[in-house]
Parts: structure tokens; sequence; C-alpha cells
């Protein structure tokens, strides 16, 4: 039987405090994911789930989103062997958006360029412009070989 989540309550102090998980999605059906590593709190992605992904993964245990440029399900990892783990999952006070405690299989990265986190460039002021710089230049697979040129 899956989850069925229940609207949210208007009852801000219930919303806050209460214990029924009853996210509350945005217009598009969606709440934001921020996952990180449950071994060093290393922030990994952050992506979207919709209620279908969100109750897969509660279920399941296995990290499931909703990509927005594909308009798919998507089992993280499913393709590259990288499934997340749920350790633990939380919500924030008025359960828009959820974190993500993962343990990640296969070559222990998370992003689609190979690389452990999504997050491996630093933004920084150059004249007039923003300008980026890889700061974690670890690639842990071969994305080509992987995805057989489509983007992960």
């Amino acid at each position: 039987m899956a989850i069925e989540f229940q609207p949210p309550s208007e009852n801000k102090a219930e919303l806050e405090a209460g214990g029924a998980f009853t996210p509350r999605f945005d217009e598009n059906g969606l709440l934001t994911a921020v996952v990180t590593d449950a071994r060093d709190g290393e922030l990994l992605m952050v992506a979207h789930m919709n209620a279908q992904a969100l109750a897969l993964t509660i279920e399941t245990g296995i990290a499931h989103y909703w990509s927005r440029s594909r308009k798919a399900l998507w089992k993280k990892g499913e393709t590259s062997g990288n499934l997340q783990t749920v350790v633990e999952l939380r919500t924030d006070c008025d359960q828009d958006a959820v974190w993500l405690k993962v343990s990640v299989a296969g070559h222990d990265a998370t992003c689609h360029t190979g690389r452990r986190s999504c997050f491996y460039r630093t933004v920084s002021h150059a004249g007039e412009a923003a300008q980026l710089q890889i700061t974690d230049d670890d690639v842990h697979f071969d994305p080509a070989t992987v995805y057989g040129g489509k983007n992960g």
C-alpha cells in the first residue's frame, strides 16, 4: 500500500510541532530536497521531489526525485550504480523542504559529472563579472562510459 500524504494543516502550531508529516508541495507539486552524505555531512546535491518520489523514498529507503528537465521520476543512481540509501530524512519547520542524509553506493559519487558532489565549483568576483573555479576535480567515474553519451 503506497503512502498518501494528507494536506498540510492550516494551524501553524500543528504544522510545526504536530506528529503528522504533511508535506507542503509548491504550485508545481514539488518540494526541495537537500541531500548530504550521512558520514561527513558533505552537501551532495539539491533536487526536487513530487509526492510519488517522496513516497517511494520513504517506502524503499532509496532516494527518488522528480526531474524537472525530463519531467520524469528519477531513481538516483539507477544507471550509474551510485544509489543513495537514506539514513535519515528530516523536514523543515513548515514542511516545504526535506533533508536527506544518505549513504552513496558504487563510486561514492552523486554528480552526473562523476564527482562526489554537484557543488564542485566556487563563485568569485572578477572585475564586473562573476567567475567559476573548479575546486573538486576528482572524478570518480567516466560519465561518457556510464551514461553512454547521455546526460546523467
